[in-house]
């Protein structure tokens, strides 16, 4: 409300209710908008503190209330009751009468000012994933309830998490779409075209929060597309069947398919399973740049795209709106014009923004943060397990973690089309896509990260080195505790015919579902378990050694776990990544060639 006490509510800008205190580097919220008066924190307190109650609109003084008189009337989409900036500690006064934001008294040292949580959060937030980031900024910075009312969800079943985050690693697939909605879109894409998976890549954060993976999938990927289910409206569902050699973006939009199935698709080509998805269109890319004020991009010449109207000249520039997304979508202007060119684009382009996003010009400004949460909100369309503000938020804190230097950008290893006699398309490299996936399946880091090494962990990983036992000596008994039916015979049909475990036997299911593959065995056993432990890429944190020597013919045990994906697929990667694959870190500024 103005100094007049006009009422008008929506001349108040909503990024003009918080301001940044200098003495704690919080924002908090302005309580006065008197013309010509200072945004002093002075004039930004709690209600507590003021040794008055009940003259707040809630009728009582919690910490953060704002209080603006009884005259005052609630903005539209503003809920009732106290406002606080969520993390900011608030202060109360140690004596009753004194305000909570008064000045230290001269005779004081002036304590140094402790750094926002929730500011420190939405820092590393940045060093994530642009829209991700845009998602922490709204929870941190900007009203729930307006950014609530811009946020499309879509229920995509069982082929997500129902959680918003889980205790171990993380998988969120980060969709691209070319589906021409909103003004100024109509001459991209197909014309009455549902859009397709044009940009698709999975994010995959490890367990303890240190590291991420950004795995780019190529839109001419050539795959099965396995059957899945979608959500109608009035509570039905569909299936849509299977479709085998196809381009992976055809998984989106076409025969009816959402996410749900896309995510399922790369489910079905990884072993990975995705927990949640964040789509976005063409309008994201043009207003994200627009509201931070352009990215910065280096090219290594001078671009100039006839059929894009691109035009950038060699070395450093700023992009945004309409000219950003036809970088992102040029073909014709890197390397020998092909799909995987424009991908190397596409991450060097993100991890600019990302820096542009988590820069103290950005985080500083609440009105750029404002912009920038509305403008991806109203682009934004999430699972139902994230659809809402708060929901995005607690995700965002939590992928917030990962150190910028430790996200790892990547293309999926591919090979040229057999199939074709002049390859347009392209298929997973057998060799090098599973060595990949198997790595990010078992959560091993594609970045050096330095951790605390523990004696145990070191005593642990002993246990694969020695002598190892003939597979024809190896004794087995499976069990399947983990997701996947019938696992312990297709693995004791696999170790038999395909490694010459002959010794091995179907228990059937296990007692309980586990998480992870263990291996039980005797100290007399330990030959075989490491000879079963490297058939099966088993981590040393599968081996369970027991303290009593195994009489007789007793066989040692194996349980798979959630963690297994099917006879044949190492349980755990190689330490290192294939060789040749290119991969380029979120805080490293690249030109383009």
């Amino acid at each position: 409300m103005d100094a007049h006490s006009r009422g008008r509510a929506d001349d108040i800008d909503p990024a003009d209710q918080w301001v940044l205190n200098p003495n704690t580097g919080n924002y908090e919220l302005r309580l006065d908008h008197s013309a010509g008066e200072s945004s002093s924190p002075s004039r930004t307190a709690t209600a507590e503190g003021t040794g008055r109650r009940g003259g707040s609109r809630t009728g009582s003084s919690r910490e953060g209330s704002g209080r603006r008189g009884s005259g005052s009337r609630e903005r539209e989409g503003v809920p009732d009751g106290p406002r606080q900036v969520p993390g900011q500690r608030s202060r109360r006064s140690s004596q009753p009468g004194r305000g909570a934001a008064e000045p230290p008294s001269a005779g004081r040292r002036k304590r140094k000012p402790k750094k926002s949580r929730k500011k420190k959060a939405l820092l590393w937030t940045g060093g994530v994933m642009a829209f991700v980031v845009v998602a922490g900024s709204a929870g941190a910075y900007a009203l729930y309830q307006k950014l609530n009312g811009n946020i499309d969800a879509i229920d995509v079943g069982d082929a997500g998490s129902k959680n918003v985050v889980t205790d171990g690693p993380m998988n969120i697939l980060i969709i691209g779409t070319d589906k021409r909605t909103g003004k100024g879109n109509e001459g991209y894409g197909d014309k009455g075209s549902e859009g397709h998976a044009d940009t698709t890549i999975l994010f995959h954060v490890s367990e303890d929060r240190t590291n991420a993976t950004a795995m780019s999938i190529p839109r001419d990927l050539v795959t099965e597309i396995p059957e899945c289910e979608t959500k109608n409206e009035d509570g039905t569902t569909t299936v849509i069947p299977g479709t085998p050699n196809v381009r992976f973006n055809t998984s989106l939009g076409q025969n009816g398919r959402n996410p749900g199935c896309t995510m399922q698709t790369v489910e079905n080509i990884t072993g990975l399973k995705p927990d949640h998805f964040m789509m976005v269109d063409f309008n994201a890319v043009k207003a994200l740049t627009s509201a931070v004020g352009g990215v910065k991009v280096c090219m290594a010449k001078p671009i100039d795209d006839p059929k894009s109207h691109l035009k950038l000249p060699q070395g450093e520039s700023k992009v945004e709106g309409e000219q950003a997304l036809a970088l992102l979508r040029t073909r014709d202007s890197f390397g020998n014009r092909s799909d995987l060119d424009r991908i190397k684009v596409q991450q060097q382009f993100l991890g600019s923004m990302i820096r542009e996003m988590k820069s103290s010009d950005t985080l500083t400004n609440p009105k750029k943060l404002y912009k920038l949460a509305d403008a991806a909100t109203k682009a934004l369309t999430v699972d139902t397990a994230i659809g809402d503000a708060k929901k995005l938020m607690t995700l965002a804190e939590e992928i917030g973690k990962v150190d910028t230097k430790n996200i790892s950008f990547l293309t999926m290893p591919v090979i040229d089309n057999p199939a074709e006699p002049k390859p347009v398309t392209v298929v997973v490299d057998p060799v090098k896509g599973e060595q990949l996936f198997a790595m990010m399946r078992s959560d091993t880091s594609l970045t050096e990260v330095k951790q605390k090494e523990k004696a145990a962990k070191g005593k642990q990983a002993a246990l694969l080195k020695g002598p190892k036992a003939e597979a024809a000596d190896v004794r087995v008994d499976v069990l399947n505790g983990g997701e996947i039916p019938g696992a312990a015979g297709s693995t004791v049909t696999w170790l038999q015919n395909e490694q010459g475990v002959l010794k091995s036997t179907n228990k059937a299911n296990a007692p309980e579902k586990i998480k992870k593959t263990t291996l039980e065995y005797a100290p007399n056993q330990a030959d075989q378990a490491r000879a079963l432990a490297e058939m099966m890429g088993l981590p040393a944190t599968a081996m369970k050694q027991g303290t009593a020597d195994a009489e007789g013919l007793e066989a040692m045990v194996l349980t798979l776990g959630a963690d297994f994906k099917g006879a044949g697929q190492l349980i755990t990667g190689p330490a290192k990544p294939p060789k040749d694959i290119e991969k380029a870190s979120a805080d490293k500024a690249v030109c383009a060639q």
